[in-house]
C-alpha cells in the first residue's frame, strides 16, 4: 500500500507562514477600511432604507469576483428582510434589464469602477433607479462620477504574492457589504422574530419560533420534591420521572433548588453512605439554581445553557412557580441543537 510522503517541516513551516501572511495582510486592509467608514456609508444606509419604506427593491449589480461578492451581499439582505435581487451585468442588456423597476435602488460593485459591462448598463441604470450605490476600489473611475454614492473599497495591496488574484479586495468588498446589510438591519428595527420568520426551515429557525414551553418537561417527566424528602425518595422521584435531577419546591411550588445525579455522586465519594439515603435532600441541593421563563425564545434556551454551562434548566413561569424543565438531550429531539 502506497503512502503520500510528507512534507518536511521547514517545507510546513513556510506554508504556515504564507497562510499566516495572507490573512496578516486582509486583517490589516479591513482595518483600513473600519477607518475610512464614514458619512457617505450613512448616506447609503439611509438611502437603502428609504428605498425599501417606499415599497421598492434592491438591485445588486457586479461581474466576475464582483458579481459574486454582489450574490452574497443579496443573499445577506434577503435574509434580513430587506428586499434584492442579482442582476447580471451582462444579462442585462439581452433582457434581463426588466428586472430594475422605477424607484429601486441599485448597489453597482466593481473594484476597478471601469467594468464595461457595468458601464454599458449606466445609461438604463440612471433612468429608472431612485439611487445608485457604488463600492469600488476607485473613487475617480467613470462608475464614481456616475454613482450618487461611493463606497471605497480601495485596498494597498492584494494578500496575492503575485499581487494579480483579488483577495484583500474581495475580503474588503465582501465586509463592507456585511457591514451595509447589518446597518441597514438596525435602521429598519429588524429583529429575532422577523429574522425566524424568513428562516423557518433548520435548527436556526426552529430555535427562533420555539418557545421553552414547546420543549420543556412536564407533568409525570417533572420530578419535584419537597426540601423534607429524602434523597432515597428523591432518587425514586427521579427515576419514576426518567430525569436527571429533582427540584426542589417550596409548598407554593416556588423553586428553593435542584438535586442531580452529579450532586448524589458527590455526596456519595464524601459521606457516610449507610445514612445517606435518610438525609434530607435540602442539605445536597444546589440553591437558586439557573432557570428560565416559559415564555423565552429557544434561541435564549440555547444561550443560556452555553453561558451557565449546566445540563438541566428549571422553567418558571412569570410568578416564579416551577413549571417545567429542560434537558439538554430535549434539544436534539427537538431539533434546535
Amino acid at each position: 500500500m502506497e503512502t503520500t510522503p510528507k512534507e518536511s517541516p521547514d517545507k510546513t513551516e513556510h506554508h504556515i507562514a504564507n497562510g499566516q501572511a495572507t490573512i496578516a495582510t486582509e486583517i490589516a486592509e479591513l482595518q483600513r477600511l473600519h477607518d475610512r467608514v464614514g458619512t457617505e456609508f450613512g448616506n447609503a444606509v439611509e438611502a437603502l432604507e428609504a428605498t425599501l419604506a417606499a415599497g421598492r427593491k434592491l438591485v445588486v449589480v457586479g461581474i466576475g469576483k464582483s458579481g459574486n461578492i454582489g450574490h452574497k451581499l443579496a443573499a445577506t439582505l434577503n435574509s434580513t428582510g430587506s428586499t434584492s435581487v442579482v442582476l447580471h451585468a451582462q444579462n442585462a442588456l439581452h433582457g434581463d434589464l426588466g428586472i430594475l423597476s422605477t424607484g429601486d435602488a441599485v448597489i453597482a460593485l466593481s473594484q476597478s469602477g471601469e467594468t464595461r459591462e457595468v458601464l454599458d448598463l449606466l445609461p438604463h441604470i440612471r433612468r429608472r433607479a431612485g439611487s445608485l450605490i457604488a463600492l469600488t476600489g476607485n473613487a475617480t473611475s467613470s462608475l464614481a462620477h456616475h454613482a450618487d454614492i461611493t463606497l471605497d473599497t480601495h485596498v494597498s495591496r492584494e494578500a496575492c504574492p503575485l499581487g494579480l488574484a483579488p483577495t484583500s479586495s474581495t475580503t474588503v468588498m465582501l465586509a463592507l457589504g456585511d457591514a451595509l446589510a447589518m446597518a441597514l438591519l438596525e435602521a429598519r428595527g429588524f429583529r429575532e422574530a422577523d429574522f425566524a420568520q424568513l428562516h423557518p426551515g433548520g435548527s436556526l429557525g426552529r430555535a427562533l419560533l420555539t418557545t421553552v414551553a414547546d420543549v420543556m418537561r412536564t407533568g409525570s417527566a417533572l420530578a419535584t420534591v419537597s426540601p423534607e424528602t429524602t434523597v432515597g425518595d428523591a432518587l425514586a422521584t427521579m427515576g419514576k420521572a426518567r430525569a436527571g435531577a429533582a427540584i426542589i419546591v417550596s409548598p407554593e411550588n416556588n423553586l428553593l433548588g435542584i438535586f442531580t445525579q452529579g450532586d448524589f455522586t458527590r455526596a456519595f465519594q464524601g459521606s457516610d453512605v449507610a445514612t445517606l439515603a435518610e438525609r434530607p435532600v435540602s442539605e445536597l441541593m444546589t440553591q437558586n439554581p439557573v432557570s428560565i421563563s416559559a415564555d423565552k425564545l429557544g434561541a435564549d434556551l440555547l444561550r443560556t445553557l452555553e453561558e451557565k454551562r449546566v445540563d438541566d434548566l428549571i422553567v418558571i413561569d412569570s410568578d416564579g412557580t416551577v413549571v417545567g424543565i429542560v434537558d439538554t438531550q430535549d434539544l436534539s429531539r427537538a431539533k434546535i441543537l
